[in-house]
């Protein structure tokens, strides 16, 4: 994906960059919390200050009434300006910042006023609630305006009512306190809205940072895009996240790895299982063009982390590639062998011109004899022993190829196998790996020999491929069944470390086992089970010989290349993989030996 943001118009109105929208978003969010938050917080500021001047207006009205020579000069001297009652509460004013201290008698009659030329009169609101022995709070307009007002009864030395008192608190004041509060609040709203305006801005840059300045629109249509391109790439693509789990997986992602939906919000190993998919995908294995088996697949993946802490797998589907890279390698190795037969055949009949132009008919035709008695008598040891032609075919080639490469490959004397197998070609992947893998284990050693052994046990079969090789070491004896480890260099085509691991899976997948161990006198035997490897009712294994070894008592190899327990075959014979036909149709024919061959390759 291009990390560069595509061109765009200029329009008029809102902008169109994710980066702009978000922070003008959030700007106006900021300063609509904060005009909201100021008016919210005026409203009951402004009623809070009512009440405060009111209680305050209350208490002054009560310490006043508390002093009984108020009540007693009320009582005992009449109104007048410079009259006792009038001096008392001036000093009570003065000193609590009243607006003003109203003494009156039953009548309503003031005795004291701020105002003195209001003393004597009728009080300008009703006295009836504290004459009646009642506290009053109120906002009320008087003759000195609006004001917040306290009244209380007053009482005389009796506890009788003989007046009242009422104090009031300039409303002015109380609306000055309100103003005063106002510049402090937007203050503090002001630097609240500065503070969100800074998030907001950084919040935007982020987002700028993370969607690379790209508009909503552009987003969108890379989201589309990205969609397209993953359901219509031919790779496998598998994204996880932090901890590990499926974030994400293509069609082709589901097919490899024969996984749906399900999988995704799980962690590989629930997903997968154990193994070295698994293990690939998750990072456990490192490197690039990691080679690994699900199923029937041979699969090549590279993983690549992110910048969030998760990670891409991207998957290839080598199978058939990795089957066209093994036919190839069988190819060369039988054009190798054809080639050596060439030259084989060639001397036999120079020998044969030789004969005829001495006229030494008898042994020419005793010479055409044996060497066509040897491919006979060779092939008919095998299919005596392996009744399926394709196997029987298969070890045949097999043999013709270990003789060019100095190779005595061995049947062994307890081989015994019907023609009732319920999967020949998995059966030959298996003997074909194994003898392909003995061959180059021993190849340019001398004294190679390479020794299969076939037995039938009920409906199992269980095979053994022994060779005079190095062999395994005990702590390698598992890890040579893993998928893309191999400690031969790889062919042309491609990578090694797959044949050993599709042996295993083969044999797991009929409920069998695969393991390798050390043969008699060194080197490595690979034993291989089958559960239900035949047919119900397969015809029983004949008296079985003694076990052999690798190098049996008696055995004859006709030219270096098989070798079977029977009478001693004389002859410098060796067989060609397809060129040995034998009659009354035991013995491999050259279509059965392609046969084998193809279902080798393709299952490998």
């Amino acid at each position: 994906m291009s990390t560069t943001a595509p061109a765009r118009r200029r329009r008029l109105g809102l902008p169109r960059r994710a980066f702009s929208q978000v922070l003008l978003t959030q700007l106006a969010i900021a300063a609509g919390v904060a005009v909201l938050a100021t008016g919210l917080f005026l409203a009951p500021l402004s009623h809070q200050l009512d009440d405060q001047a009111m209680r305050r207006a209350l208490s002054i009205a009560e310490t006043t009434a508390e002093n009984p020579q108020i009540a007693r000069d009320l009582q005992h001297t009449p109104p007048s300006a410079n009259g006792p009652v009038q001096r008392e509460a001036e000093r009570i004013r003065s000193a609590t910042g009243a607006e003003y201290v109203v003494v009156m008698d039953l009548r309503g009659t003031r005795w004291s006023h701020a105002d003195p030329q209001q003393i004597g009169r009728i009080v300008s609101t009703s006295p009836e609630a504290p004459l009646a022995g009642q506290k009053v709070m109120q906002i009320d307009t008087g003759t000195l305006g609006r004001s917040a007002r306290g009244k209380v009864p007053l009482y005389d030395d009796h506890h009788h009512i003989v007046g009242a008192v009422s104090v009031g608190i300039a409303y002015t004041s109380v609306r000055a306190r309100l103003i005063d509060a106002i510049p402090g609040l937007l203050a503090y709203a002001g630097g609240a809205l500065a503070v969100g305006a800074l998030a907001a801005w950084l919040v935007s840059r982020r987002v700028q940072r993370q969607t690379r300045d790209l508009a909503f629109s552009d987003i969108a249509a890379l989201l589309a895009e990205r969609e397209a391109m993953l359901h219509g790439i031919r790779e496998g693509v598998v994204a996880l996240d932090r901890d590990g789990r499926v974030r994400l997986l293509n069609d082709e992602a589901r097919r490899l790895l024969g996984i749906g939906d399900e999988a995704v919000g799980r962690s590989l190993d629930e997903a997968l299982g154990e193994g070295r998919t698994t293990d690939v995908l998750a990072g456990r294995v490192t490197g690039t063009d990691l080679l690994t088996v699900r199923g029937q697949r041979v699969l090549v993946a590279n993983r690549m982390p992110t910048d969030d802490g998760g990670a891409v797998a991207t998957l290839r589907d080598r199978t058939e590639l990795e089957q066209l890279g093994r036919e190839l390698d069988s190819t060369r190795g039988l054009i190798d062998a054809l080639r050596a037969q060439d030259h084989e055949h060639a001397n036999r009949m120079h020998t044969l011109l030789g004969l005829l132009e001495l006229e030494m008919y008898d042994d020419a035709v005793e010479f055409v004899g044996e060497v066509v008695g040897d491919h006979r008598a060779t092939a008919e040891q095998v299919t005596e022993k392996i009744q399926d032609p394709l196997l029987a075919a298969l070890l045949v080639g097999k043999a013709t190829v270990a003789a060019e490469r100095g190779v005595a490959l061995w049947i062994s004397d307890r081989t015994w196998l019907p023609d009732r197998l319920v999967d020949p070609r998995g059966l030959v992947t298996v003997v074909g790996n194994l003898v392909d893998n003995a061959l180059d284990a021993v190849a340019a050693t001398p004294h190679a020999r390479v020794e299969v052994e076939l037995l039938t046990q009920g409906r199992s079969a269980v095979l053994r491929v022994r060779d005079t090789g190095p062999g395994i070491p005990a702590e390698l004896r598992e890890l040579v069944f893993t998928e893309g480890w191999s400690t031969k260099r790889p062919p042309a085509h491609g990578k090694r470390g797959i044949g050993l691991s599709l042996v295993r899976r083969l044999a797991e997948r009929q409920g069998g086992s695969a393991t390798v161990g050390t043969a008699h006198g060194g080197g490595a035997e690979f034993t291989v089970v089958l559960p239900e490897a035949l047919e119900e009712g397969a015809a029983p294994a004949p008296a079985a010989a003694p076990a052999g070894s690798l190098a049996p008592a008696g055995p004859v190899t006709t030219g270096g290349a098989v070798a079977a327990g029977g009478p001693p075959v004389s002859g410098p014979a060796t067989v060609a993989s397809g060129t040995a036909t034998v009659a009354s149709g035991t013995a491999a024919s050259p279509a059965s030996a392609a046969s084998a061959a193809s279902a080798d390759e393709e299952a490998r």
